[in-house]
């Protein structure tokens, strides 16, 4: 990892979408908001430079394609969820890792907790 690259970042937090995953009947049924967090590592001195959007990524669209990835067909585990969403993320050519954090807010958790969440952390191969 370049200096650049750890300090450089497009960062999305926060994104709630509303999907129907779980290894339960009823979560499949009902559906449930997950909550999405990207942090997308990627040189930005070009864009900077240039104020050109050209150079970077547009964190609108990305958005959009993060939440489609996770409203797309139900999957049991939110591993597979993150994964999706890295999948999206690292076709824009820019990226070089990123991390996706799915948070799953009303997981059927007997006991009372404050927050659920798988991350994952991939790299450009």
């Amino acid at each position: 990892m370049t200096s650049t690259e750890a300090a450089d970042a497009i960062i999305l937090t926060g994104l709630r979408v509303r999907a129907h995953h779980g290894v339960f009947d009823f979560e499949r049924e009902n559906g449930q908001d997950f909550v999405v967090d990207v942090t997308a590592r990627i040189d930005l001195a070009r864009s900077a430079a240039s104020d050109d959007l050209e150079q970077t990524v547009h964190y609108g669209v990305l958005a959009e394609e993060i939440v489609a990835a996770v409203e797309r067909d139900p999957v049991d585990l939110i591993e597979t969820v993150a994964e999706r969403v890295a999948g999206v993320v690292l076709a824009h050519q820019p990226v070089e890792t990123v991390e996706v954090t799915v948070h799953k807010p009303d997981a059927p958790i007997t006991v009372p907790f404050g927050d659920v969440a798988v991350r994952v952390v991939r790299r450009r191969s």
